[in-house]
């Protein structure tokens, strides 16, 4: 690793699941298991691979790590080397961060994902990210009309708005709330901004506008309907002219149940593109035409589905990041990512933990995980004494630049 990357500051140790009464004990061993459980209700896979899961749904809460075995995955050899310094250890032993991703990279070696046969490319999610579009139809026709409006009136102020509509759609993300529950989408922006322990929107808004025309980067986080939200975003931006090409950075295949990688976007197009409403549909065509054009760029990188902190991001993305004008973190395990997934104290100025970014950061991020950085000492003092849980239940957010050497 380039040691230039990292930090400013000492790093603070790993959240890791044998924390007791932590949200990452509670995910390892009850959360993890669950998931692992629910493959196996919600696909047709074979007997010997529901036995699999279900063997390491039972090992995950004091058993030790799996190895992965004869994958055929591209990504084998990088995660060889991932697992040498946690091999024969427990799974509540090793750092949080890694503990689920190779949670989620073993489904697929257990699933057969990478192996030619019956069981290759099938996404052990699907079911749960089809019914997550599915059940938020109505919201995505009000959006979508909204959307319309917005870039008939070619009003920057609503960038803001399509800012608080990419955070709350964190909501749905499927890996906390079961999509076939009720409708989570629906929500009021203005009373949702009481929520917002940082609200760096206006400075987001000035930041874009005055990137005269530049490009900006997404690293996408969930499909279903915050992956709406965000294509709203970026049709505005698009549209309006603010912003002259986009790109999207995807997962290269299904990890944290409901993270969007390429395939997830053009399946969500298609869906838009067959819906009777005129909105969605107009909607729709924007985004191909922006997509087979090129100002609309979807691309993946198996960084993204590392166990890896971003300041260990490899040379050649972080030179094509450096290329763009603002990078938009999105999601809970993103922004985990961003900080390494560690103990920092709630208050840390978060530039000089990411000081290691090309160009300017914008987190967009429901609370759902014990770590955060950059609150002012009163927020932390007035949450924690208003809702206990502020720290991991979703109701809690964050529109938060990040860049020491941001100037507007």
């Amino acid at each position: 690793m380039n040691t230039s990357q990292i930090p400013k500051l000492p790093l603070p140790p790993p959240l890791v699941g044998s924390e007791v009464g932590s949200f990452t004990e509670y995910t390892v061993t009850k959360r993890m298991p669950k998931i692992a459980r629910q493959i196996i209700e919600e696909n047709n896979f074979s007997s010997e691979i529901n036995q699999s899961l279900e063997k390491l749904a039972g090992e995950l809460p004091t058993g030790y790590l799996q190895l992965l075995l004869n994958d055929t995955g591209e990504d084998f050899p990088d995660w060889e080397k991932y697992l040498e310094p946690y091999k024969h250890q427990r799974w509540v032993d090793v750092p949080w961060f890694f503990a689920e991703t190779y949670f989620y990279r073993l489904i697929l070696e257990i699933t057969n994902y990478f192996r030619p046969g019956e069981w290759q490319g099938i996404d052990p999610f699907k079911l749960q990210k089809s019914q997550g579009l599915k059940a938020s139809i109505d919201s995505i026709v009000s959006l979508c009309s909204q959307v319309d409006k917005w870039l008939d009136e070619a009003n920057e102020e609503s960038v803001i708005a399509l800012l608080y509509f990419a955070l709350w759609g964190n909501r749905v993300d499927l890996s906390l709330w079961s999509a076939f529950e009720d409708d989570r989408s629906r929500f009021d922006i203005q009373t949702q901004s009481a929520h917002i322990l940082v609200n760096d929107a206006s400075l987001v808004k000035e930041l874009l506008t005055s990137v005269e025309g530049g490009r900006v980067d997404f690293v996408m986080d969930n499909a279903g309907f915050e992956l709406i939200c965000d294509l709203c975003l970026v049709d505005f931006l698009l549209g309006s002219g603010l912003v002259s090409q986009i790109y999207l950075h995807l997962k290269p295949h299904p990890t944290f149940i409901s993270d969007a990688m390429i395939k997830d976007v053009h399946e969500t197009v298609d869906f838009l593109a067959t819906t009777s409403h005129p909105e969605v549909k107009c909607f729709s065509q924007r985004l191909q035409v922006n997509i087979e054009s090129g100002r609309l760029v979807l691309c993946e990188d198996n960084f993204w589905t590392s166990p890896l902190a971003f300041w260990e991001i490899p040379t050649s993305l972080k030179q094509e990041l450096a290329k763009s004008s603002l990078i938009v973190v999105k999601g809970d395990a993103n922004y985990r990512r961003l900080l390494g997934d560690r103990h920092w104290d709630f208050t840390t100025n978060i530039a000089d933990i990411v000081s290691y970014l090309p160009v300017p950061m914008v987190a967009l991020r429901t609370l759902k995980s014990e770590v955060v950085a950059g609150l002012k000492p009163e927020v932390v003092g007035s949450v924690a004494k208003s809702d206990s849980s502020w720290l991991t239940n979703g109701q809690w957010g964050i529109i938060q630049l990040g860049w020491s050497r941001l100037r507007i």
